[in-house]
């Protein structure tokens, strides 16, 4: 594991040459590119750093206690190994997970898609819920959150909403949201009291850039129309709307939200390109993803991965087969202790694969 942390130093100290080379400099694709990876490589490098230190340490108490007749000394240097001993083992589970390849999305920008599935009314209710959540999850990150397309119901639910969260580690964190959330409870429309289950799926896409995704504008069919609201009420006069076709994939996507068509026509590409992106990956992986029945963090919309029930105050994540009884407080967005349990197994996961 060390000649592995050294050939990241020595790597990190290669690019740390090449940033001041002023031909380095003045091309700023390479330049950006290099300094994307140094700032990757810093926490990796420091943290190493500090870990050869406290090694270098150890090995001059433990000489000093093998060689030193002052037992004062001896005493000091028996009480600082026990701590240092600590440390080192708290180095040593960490270590490895920072030698784990990164997933290249985890930096990027999300797209989300929330639809209500199975449940009718108290499905759409709940896809509404949990945009809500999502929503104060990004706001304790200090995320961004724009609505690109949102299909309501007359008693407030959500059909269908996508929507953008911008920024860092967005994809890192919500990635693990992917898939058919189950909610158990009281309808508002059932007057006889009983528990229905229904469900919502969840789709959670990194943001492809232009430079991940060759779209030609030949395959692509625009049409723009007036915005309307719920119930078909008139918003504007004029064209502002945006549906575009991608047609080689039929994939459609519609942007009414904001009051310019140019705007409209950014949000609903950057959907676009995510989609068009997604569903490339996911033809290539289709193989690998059908022997693969759960895997945390996978994407696999196929399956349910979480129950919130509501007479019990509970929350399940069946991936890692966590319960939380703190219904309220995640639905206020309070997503932390979910999300870090399944970034640990995922990493657990990953290093036991390696071995």
């Amino acid at each position: 594991m060390l000649d592995k942390f050294q050939a990241v130093e020595d790597h990190f100290g290669e690019i740390e040459s090449r940033l001041g080379d002023p031909s380095v400099v003045a091309d700023v694709e390479k330049f950006t590119a290099l300094t994307r990876e140094h700032a990757a490589l810093e926490p990796i490098v420091k943290k190493f750093r500090e870990y050869r230190r406290l090694l270098a340490q150890i090995d001059e108490d433990e000489n000093l206690l093998r060689t030193s007749a002052d037992d004062d000394l001896k005493s000091l240097a028996a009480e600082e190994l026990t701590e240092l001993r600590r440390s080192k083992a708290a180095f040593d589970a960490e270590l490895p997970i920072l030698l784990l390849p990164k997933d290249p999305n985890d930096d990027k920008s999300v797209v989300m898609e929330i639809r209500g599935g199975v449940g009718g009314d108290e499905a759409t209710l709940f896809a509404g819920d949990l945009f809500r959540m999502y929503t104060r999850y990004a706001e304790r990150q200090n995320w961004r959150v724009d609505i690109v397309e949102q299909n309501q119901t007359s008693i407030g639910g959500i059909k269908e909403i996508s929507f953008t969260v911008d920024g860092a580690g967005a994809f890192s964190k919500l990635k693990y949201e992917s898939g058919i959330h189950r909610v158990q409870r009281v309808p508002v429309t059932e007057s006889g009291g009983r528990i229905h289950t229904s469900a919502v799926t969840v789709a959670v896409m990194p943001e492809a850039e232009e430079v991940d995704v060759t779209i030609n504008p030949a395959d692509l069919r625009i049409d723009t129309y007036c915005a309307s609201g719920a119930g078909g009420q008139y918003v504007n006069r004029t064209e502002t709307a945006i549906r575009i076709v991608h047609l080689p994939t039929g994939i459609v996507v519609q942007c009414q939200d904001e009051k310019s068509q140019l705007k409209n026509k950014e949000k609903a590409m950057r959907v676009l390109r995510a989609r068009v992106k997604d569903l490339a990956v996911s033809q290539q992986n289709a193989t690998i993803a059908a022997d693969r029945k759960s895997q945390v963090g996978s994407g696999d919309r196929s399956g349910r991965i979480r129950t919130y029930n509501f007479p019990q105050g509970r929350v399940t994540d069946h991936r890692i087969g966590l319960t939380l009884h703190k219904l309220d407080a995640i639905l206020n967005g309070e997503l932390d202790e979910i999300i870090n349990a399944l970034i640990t197994a995922d990493q657990s996961k990953k290093l036991s694969a390696g071995k």
